[in-house]
């Protein structure tokens, strides 16, 4: 006999995987907790380009004149996307691969991301699994809704990543 069957029923542990309306109002909760503090960082950039908007008119700049205006939004839209992408990237992977297994909102609804091995994973993993979502969402968010359909509820960032998302 192999060893699978030796087992005693006290080794043998069963999972039960985070469906997909468990893993979006988790997805809710940390957009929410994201949104409130990318504002508190964001608002005041907005406030000192308007400042600077203001300054540009006062010093003689000929405001109706796109380039004047449309040089410096530009700037300011991709360095908001860059630190919008890099913060969400951050906060995704680093709570992931943390002891706690999860983001805020997978902590308050009690579910984990694990590997297959139902171990932690790492944040190289962590990081893959948060840019596979990219690929998740590319074609009307399929990749999502997978976690509705699999066995084990993976998405299809969890199978890029060779990840499971658990209840505790």
């Amino acid at each position: 006999m192999n060893d699978e069957n030796n087992m005693n029923s006290s080794e043998q542990v069963t999972r039960t995987y985070a469906g997909f309306w468990w893993r979006f109002l988790s997805h809710l909760i940390d957009q929410l907790i994201i949104s409130a503090a990318m504002s508190i960082i964001i608002l005041p950039l907005l406030g000192i380009f308007g400042v600077s908007l203001y300054g540009l008119s006062e010093s003689g700049y000929d405001m109706e004149d796109p380039k004047v205006i449309l040089g410096p939004l530009f700037l300011l839209y991709f360095v908001v996307i860059v630190f919008s992408i890099t913060a969400n990237w951050l906060y995704y992977a680093f709570m992931e691969s943390s002891k706690n297994q999860g983001t805020i909102g997978k902590m308050v609804l009690k579910i984990k991301v694990t590997d297959y091995n139902y171990n932690r994973i790492s944040f190289a993993r962590a990081t893959g699994r948060y840019f596979g979502k990219i690929i998740s969402g590319l074609i009307l968010y399929i990749g999502y809704i997978m976690a509705g359909f699999t066995d084990k509820k993976q998405a299809l960032h969890d199978i890029i990543a060779g990840c499971y998302v658990i209840k505790e």
